[in-house]
């Protein structure tokens, strides 16, 4: 599970069937890696907003977070963390 900021959206008019309806969100991580920052694209099933703090899922798991389990996803937003959880975020 991966923690980060949503830094922006992506505006997709055609795509996959199975992603119709679907939001697609910037997600900037917030653990530090050797590259620097990490920037990812993930369908977001929760309802987040640019500048919210978020849970990331990849892989299968993402695949599960949407109504359709065979959709091409490989990043899923499933979680929006609250404010009273920034104590974690200090931390990273």
């Amino acid at each position: 599970m991966i923690i980060g900021k949503v830094v922006g959206s992506i505006v997709s008019t055609r795509k996959h069937e199975a992603l119709v309806g679907n939001k697609f969100l910037i997600v900037e991580s917030l653990q530090k890696t050797a590259e620097g920052k990490n920037t990812i694209v993930a369908i977001d099933v929760v309802g987040a907003g640019v500048g919210e703090t978020v849970l990331v899922v990849t892989g299968t798991s993402a695949r599960y977070a949407t109504s359709h389990d065979r959709a091409p996803v490989d990043a899923a937003i499933v979680g929006i963390v609250d404010e009273g959880s920034n104590f974690i975020l200090d931390r990273l």
